[in-house]
């Protein structure tokens, strides 16, 4: 007969091999025949993805791993601070008037007695289990005292040895069995993992005490690298988040919760970053037994008596933890470089302490965050892009630009007003920048997402008809009509479909991320850069670790003349992602004012080719060459770049007649601008360019420009420009 699963105590052993019932380790045996009628539970536990793995722990400086013998106490002593009574939680052992304290006897709380003991019950050398010698004290838990063993049936290998302090409290007892409990079923890499569960009855007899048997995890734990160094780096401190969050998503996915994180219970280990010390964990229903936390790190007490103990809760402790490694970091040798990134990663922590209705509601929720603020600050650093596709925003065809990027049309040259001058920028008008703004995706969970999808997005008069069809109430539908009416600049009847919006939310309007978002919209169709700004900055601070709200918030600060924060903004979007050639639109329109000429060509070249916005960015960078700047007209290096460029653009015959004119204009203005003539400008100026030469290659494009006009009098208004820069002729 084939051997059935694994049972011990009348119930099956989980996978680890260890029984829940004594905490033994189990080998297969023929299971009751009843039982195996019986078919198992499904499994519970989630497909969780494993961030903090190997990949990121390499990214980690090696620290150096202690020798573990050196590790030992000398003098165990258990500080009076944390000295309680296990029954009445008074203080116990302390000194008072003079005299010391001592670390065991008997509480003297009003009605109660209970004896207390602070001392290690383990001598060094003492055998344990008969296989565990120990080795003697090396660290103080939350529950007791922490022994270094040496297992002598795997020839002296190192473990670690945990027992209750105080061993008397049914408090402390009861504790330590919840954290055998967990420690049990549990299998995590980022999780320090049981070996053993064994009794061991003291050489002066009495009750024997229960010792976990646990992996040593060589290292050092977060809170001693804060204290002697080395301090981490910005990226440390998310790696550090990442391995934390992935332990506590598993240990969530169990129906657990950790409660007590704080830098003292993670380890960075020399193969792994590793949570111990679970004596606080307890069922994520548990309302029974008491709560155990850490002060600074725990939740308010409000909290807790209006929620208990939560995921949420939990993200509290991360969020303290990773604050007090951020304040803890090193000096950034380039702060200005990441400073984007810093913000994010503040508002990602910032977040995770929010008040508990604002805090992210899962440990992946804060995970994704944070992956996306590392990819930030390192892109930021070395300027390589870390794209991965936005699970809140839909990619957007449009470009922050109006002009710089596209061929100017006619008017250009038959409208008075728009002849010479400046180049433009291409600066959007808020209203216009309303629309071309990334869209949220629409809400899994709203009744209209399979007809918004059927439906698809034609233009916005088409699309208010079709939302129009849909029959039920619905939030997405009200979002959608919002962002139709801001396309027609209706910013009234805009504002009425969105309060319609929030009014189907109800109470959660006021801390809806996508209200906010479309409150940024419609601020901005009415030209009100500043509230849209703090509208967006909502947005920023939900999800940090998103691309469009930072990109949003670029184009605010840049409308309000803020071209520090503008850039700042640019930058974080532009570095992490190069299919965001709005960011570096904006970017090039910054450099433009303050670096020249160069550096935005430079910017706008790094466009790649598969980008939809690619022959835009070629455009740009030939109208840029070519035209006149604040700071003066192009020169001669400039044009010819100009010239070389432009026969390398796939136009059509119309629009490189006109691009061919703007160039042909820029450089005879550059001649009577007083540059010396005689260089080299290929067929588009000449290989030896003159003014004659000039003047006829631009009258030839002129007139090329006048048999395309749409009437007789831009036909005659280009026929006289032609006619004005004829060169002359010799009498």
């Amino acid at each position: 007969m084939t051997a059935g699963p694994v049972w011990c105590h009348g119930k099956p052993v989980g996978p680890t091999g260890f029984c829940e019932v004594c905490g033994h380790r189990r080998v297969p045996v023929e299971a009751p025949a009843a039982a195996l009628s019986t078919p198992a539970p499904e499994s519970t536990r989630r497909s969780v993805e494993l961030w903090g793995g190997e990949a990121d722990f390499q990214s980690l400086p090696a620290v150096e791993v202690p020798d573990p013998a050196k590790l030992v106490l000398a003098d165990p002593d258990y500080p009076e601070q944390h000295r309680f009574c296990g029954r009445c939680g008074e203080p116990v052992g302390r000194a008072y008037a003079g005299e010391p304290g001592f670390a065991e006897g008997f509480c003297e709380g009003e009605n109660c007695g209970e004896p207390f003991s602070f001392l290690p019950k383990l001598s060094r050398q003492e055998r344990v289990g008969d296989r565990y010698e120990v080795l003697g004290c090396f660290a103080r838990g939350g529950l007791g005292w922490v022994y270094l063993a040496a297992d002598t049936a795997l020839g002296g290998q190192h473990v670690v040895l945990k027992g209750v302090i105080n061993s008397e409290s049914a408090m402390l007892r009861a504790l330590a069995r919840v954290e055998r409990d967990v420690l049990i079923r549990l299998d995590h890499p980022n999780i320090v993992r049981i070996n053993d569960f064994v009794e061991h009855t003291p050489p002066a007899g009495g009750e024997p005490d229960t010792y976990l048997v646990m992996e040593y995890v060589g290292g050092r734990s977060l809170r001693d690298l804060l204290v002697k160094g080395p301090p981490p780096r910005v990226e440390h401190v998310i790696v550090y988040g990442r391995a934390i969050l992935a332990a506590l998503d598993y240990l969530h996915g169990e129906g657990l919760l950790y409660c007590d994180m704080k830098p003292e219970n993670v380890i960075h280990g020399d193969k792994r970053v590793k949570v111990i010390d679970l004596g606080a964990a307890r069922a994520i229903d548990d309302s029974a037994n008491p709560s155990v936390g850490t002060e600074g790190f725990q939740v308010p007490a409000h909290e807790l008596t209006r929620h208990g103990l939560t995921v949420r809760s939990d993200l509290h402790t991360v969020g303290r933890t990773l604050q007090v490694l951020l304040d803890a970091a090193s000096e950034d040798a380039d702060p200005d470089r990441v400073a984007g990134g810093l913000d994010s990663l503040r508002s990602v922590l910032e977040r995770a302490v929010a008040p508990f209705e604002r805090r992210f509601a899962t440990a992946s929720e804060m995970a994704e965050q944070l992956d996306g603020v590392r990819r930030e600050i390192l892109s930021l650093r070395d300027e390589r892009p870390r794209p991965v596709p936005s699970a809140l925003f839909e990619d957007t065809a449009e470009l922050l630009d109006e002009g710089l990027g596209a061929v100017p049309g006619l008017d250009r040259w038959v409208t008075a007003a728009s002849r010479g001058g400046a180049l433009d920028p291409g600066l959007p008008s808020a209203a216009d920048g309303a629309g071309r703004l990334p869209i949220p995706r629409v809400a899994p969970d709203d009744p209209a997402v399979e007809f918004i999808a059927a439906a698809g997005a034609p233009g916005p008069h088409r699309w208010l008809d079709k939302l129009a069809m849909f029959g039920e109430r619905s939030v997405e539908i009200e979002l959608a009509r919002t962002r139709a009416l801001i396309a027609l600049g209706d910013s009234g009847r805009a504002a009425a479909a969105l309060s319609a919006a929030e009014e189907l939310l109800g109470a959660e309007a006021a801390r809806d991320w996508r209200a906010a978002w479309h409150h940024g919209l419609l601020a901005l169709v009415r030209g009100d850069a500043e509230p849209a700004a703090a509208a967006f900055d909502r947005v920023h601070r939900a999800w940090p670790g998103e691309i469009a709200p930072k990109l949003a918030l670029g184009f605010c600060a840049e409308l309000r003349g803020d071209t520090g924060q503008a850039e700042r903004c640019y930058r974080s979007v532009w570095h992490r992602d190069h299919s965001q050639v709005s960011a570096a639109f904006g970017l090039a329109r910054g450099h433009l004012r303050d670096r020249g000429r160069d550096a935005a060509v430079t910017l706008l070249d790094a466009v790649p080719p598969i980008s939809r916005h690619y022959d835009a960015a070629r455009i740009a960078a030939v109208r840029i060459r070519a035209g006149r700047l604040p700071s003066g007209p192009p020169g001669r290096t400039d044009l010819a770049d100009a010239a070389r460029r432009l026969p390398e653009l796939y136009l059509d015959g119309e629009s490189q007649d006109r691009l061919e004119t703007l160039v042909r204009e820029a450089a005879l203005a550059a001649l009577d601008d007083g540059a010396e003539p005689g260089w080299d400008g290929g067929a588009l100026l000449g290989e030896r360019v003159t003014d004659r030469g000039l003047r006829t290659l631009l009258e030839r494009s002129l007139r090329r420009l006048a048999e395309r006009a749409r009437d007789r009098d831009e036909h005659g208004v280009l026929v006289d420009l032609a006619n004005s820069v004829r060169p002359k002729t010799r009498r």
